[in-house]
């Protein structure tokens, strides 16, 4: 069982119980924040990367920002490398109700969600980078997840973004997608059009005979792509990797040029 704590019973945090904007949203959300953020030293030795501002803002507000405006109810957030920094950073919030997944040793990505998952229920979930900004296109990103979703053909749905149009991203992208949305793996020294954005609908059935402790969650899309059950949808707006110092400065630039002199909460 994962060592969690609650910040339900906070007064700050008492909220009017509200659904998700959309029907098939899930109502619960996971927020991975427990990395080292080893590229961004000698920032990450004192601050973790979650906490990094951009736009003034710290960077893990800026998600929380649009899952409680997407009304859900729920986020967890799973914590390690300076966790108390970011725990004390988001109590200040009134809403949504936190819930920490504390980690004694780093679970990866894969470990630290089935970790949390009694903390996430047996219900699909959000999950979301906490190096990751974005902004919406023509329609909510979340939203247009959700209207995609379908768990009798799904165990994960990826929001993806195009490789070559993305800031502070250099990789070979992630995927190639089909007509029908299915995933395929990048194949080997090619460039893939699709990188993944760090945001994610995911069901638990997913980590079925996963693993135990410490692993990637590479290891369970390789399986779910085999069984044609992860899927992929384009994301519209812009998408941010702040996973760098160049990465930062791109960010940065970006909403220095498009929102001057704007203050965010």
């Amino acid at each position: 069982m994962p060592a969690g704590g609650s910040l339900k019973n906070d007064p700050r945090k008492q909220r009017k119980e509200v659904a998700p904007s959309h029907p098939n949203l899930p109502e619960r959300a996971m927020i991975l924040a427990a990395g080292f953020g080893t590229r961004m030293r000698p920032i990450t030795e004192t601050l973790p990367k979650p906490l990094i501002q951009v736009g003034g803002r710290a960077l893990i507000d800026y998600s929380l920002d649009r899952l409680d405006e997407e009304g859900l109810r729920t986020v967890i957030i799973n914590v390690h490398h300076l966790g108390q920094l970011i725990e004390s950073h988001v109590k200040r919030r009134k809403s949504p109700e936190i819930v920490f997944s504390r980690e004694p040793e780093i679970l990866e990505t894969g470990g630290g969600i089935a970790n949390a998952l009694p903390l996430l229920g047996d219900k699909p979930f959000l999950v979301i980078n906490a190096d990751v900004m974005w902004l919406n296109g023509p329609h909510s990103a979340l939203h247009r997840m959700a209207e995609t979703w379908d768990e009798s053909r799904m165990d994960g749905l990826l929001l993806l973004h195009s490789t070559v149009e993305a800031y502070g991203y250099t990789g070979m992208g992630d995927f190639n997608v089909d007509p029908a949305g299915v995933l395929n793996p990048r194949p080997e020294r090619e460039l893939s059009p699709f990188l993944f954005t760090g945001i994610q609908i995911l069901h638990p059935r997913l980590f079925e005979d996963a693993p135990e402790g410490r692993f990637p969650l590479n290891v369970l899309y390789n399986r779910a792509m085999e069984k044609r059950r992860l899927y992929g949808v384009i994301h519209d707006g812009e998408w941010f990797h702040v996973g760098t110092p160049e990465g930062l400065a791109d960010a940065e630039a970006y909403m220095q040029e498009r929102y001057p002199g704007v203050k965010r909460r």
